[in-house]
């Protein structure tokens, strides 16, 4: 008899719930993957709805062998409303319409998704995103100018868009208990870069020859996703069991009807003699050690528990879970710095590097691949030290001579791998298993409806800095790019200072004293 491979020994080493366990993983990973991937079009597209196309052409003169200039200003290739002078307040105000909105939809998002089932929720909002993400792109297709409508779409885009973060951290928060959650959050969180890097590679395949395909196909994406999302997702554990509970009762029945019985009884019959093995002690307590060749006809028993189910959490009991305002007001300056690159550091790349806008996106992705390492890392460290909060604090005090470092020597590829890793790790951590943490906090006393209203009001509150940092970079720009990296070290270290404040109300042993080297120490006897 031929030995069975070892990959076929491999993946029957793993049981049922354990294959679950590593579909939703997947699952949800892809699926935010694509909310994050129909994000990142509009930062590729900014250098090209901007762009000086006009050419000076020499022009022969027969009259005169002097040759004039002469300007082509039809040759001229920006789009309308973002020729103007004060293009780049027009792009941030657009950047700024998307966050705004999702910031303010996040706070509402929460609550909502806590009674809904977050299948359906989730669903409804990737088919809209990704309706109105190739709504953008079809502006390039039916030559649409007007600022009102970029905005509008924007807006819209940022509300539905909110569905996706707490309906995700929900649903990965029920299928894995606190056991390596950094670890497992840092490797799931990756979802947020990957999706960045792909959305870049996207778009930048389309910007230069019709830019409204790099919005159609991640819009066409997502929209396919969210099919995907109704099919498959599976909220929690407990849904399984129901079905095949369901499923076991089904089969029993069956049974019942094609049973012929004993003795000419048609009802199913448990027969006990003596010297069984399978007779228990419940059974020798009712039938007693005499009762021989009794039969006990066997009935379905179900089993309702009288708890009441626990209620869903309100806005104001959340933000009384210890931590919650502290992570949230860390998270609005992290974000700041982490979406202020995301939305800008390709038009950044274009102008200081003197890229065009493939290469300049080609380039930026290598800002997210740092970030999947820097959640990975962040995840690790945090969970060998057993202190997220000192975890993020140390990565956000390398992060800001990274960012100084940015505008001083330009764009290297080694700033931007770093950089991005000590930027995204913070922000991944904290929406990921910060976040879960948080939402099954033992003050809750095992009410786990907290988790989806928790996330909300974290990356809500984050969200707000994510939609204030692409605005003032547009603004501060027009000054100069270093008043961007000036403002985005003003946010690393308020955010540090959040940190610093979370960990002084936490501290053990020694209150009122910050000690980050006392995970450092926890890590290095770890690896002794």
């Amino acid at each position: 008899m031929a030995p069975v491979p070892p990959g076929i020994r491999f993946l029957t080493s793993f049981n049922r719930d354990q294959w679950y366990r590593a579909f939703t993983f997947g699952l949800t990973f892809l699926l935010y993957t694509s909310f994050h991937l129909s994000r990142k079009p509009i930062s590729i597209v900014k250098s090209e709805l901007h762009k000086n196309c006009s050419h000076v052409m020499e022009a022969p003169s027969e009259s005169s062998s002097s040759q004039q200039p002469v300007l082509h200003p039809e040759l001229d290739c920006s789009w309308k409303p973002f020729d103007r002078n004060n293009y780049k307040q027009l792009l941030g105000a657009m950047d700024y319409s998307f966050l705004c909105a999702y910031a303010i939809g996040m706070y509402l998002s929460g609550i909502i998704g806590e009674r809904l089932p977050i299948r359906l929720y989730l669903t409804v909002g990737m088919l809209t995103s990704g309706l109105f993400t190739c709504l953008f792109g079809l502006g390039y297709v039916y030559d649409v100018h007007s600022l009102g409508f970029y905005i509008f779409v924007q807006v819209a885009n940022g509300l539905v868009q909110t569905t996706g973060w707490p309906s995700v951290v929900t649903c990965i928060g029920n299928w894995f208990g606190k056991g390596r959650r950094g670890l497992i959050m840092g490797l799931w969180n990756s979802h947020t870069s990957v999706g960045n890097i792909l959305g870049s590679l996207i778009a930048g395949y389309y910007v230069s020859s019709n830019w409204g395909l790099s919005f159609i196909v991640p819009g066409v994406i997502i929209a396919a996703m969210g099919v995907i999302c109704f099919l498959f997702l599976i909220e929690h554990p407990n849904d399984l069991k129901i079905a095949s509970a369901q499923s076991s009762a089904s089969s029993n029945q069956k049974l019942h009807k094609n049973w012929n019985g004993v003795n000419g009884h048609k009802d199913l019959y448990l027969q006990y003699k003596p010297g069984a093995k399978a007779q228990s002690w419940d059974t020798e307590l009712l039938l007693g050690q005499e009762s021989i060749g009794v039969c006990v006809p066997v009935q379905q028993v179900v089993v309702v528990k009288s708890e009441a189910e626990p209620s869903a959490i309100s806005f104001m009991g959340a933000l009384r879970i210890p931590g919650v305002v502290e992570f949230s007001l860390c998270l609005l300056f992290a974000k700041l710095v982490s979406y202020t690159f995301l939305f800008w550091l390709p038009l950044y790349i274009t102008k200081a590097a003197h890229l065009d806008a493939k290469k300049a996106g080609d380039l930026s992705t290598l800002f997210d691949v740092g970030g999947i390492v820097g959640g990975i890392l962040a995840g690790v460290l945090s969970d060998k030290m057993g202190k997220r909060a000192t975890t993020c604090a140390v990565m956000l005090l390398l992060a800001a001579p990274t960012v100084c470092h940015s505008f001083g020597l330009g764009p290297t590829v080694g700033m931007l791998l770093v950089c991005g890793g000590l930027v995204n790790g913070p922000y991944a951590l904290i929406t990921t298993a910060v976040s879960a943490d948080l939402g099954t906090h033992k003050s809750l006393k095992g009410n786990a409806r907290a988790l989806s209203t928790v996330t909300a009001i974290i990356d809500g509150t984050g969200s707000v800095g994510a939609a204030v940092g692409p605005l003032l970079a547009g603004l501060l720009s027009a000054q100069g790019w270093d008043q961007v990296f000036y403002m985005l070290m003003t946010a690393d270290f308020l955010a540090l200072l959040y940190l610093v404040s979370e960990d002084l109300q936490t501290s053990g042993s020694q209150p009122g004293i910050w000690d980050p080297l006392g995970g450092l120490n926890t890590l290095l006897k770890d690896f002794k």
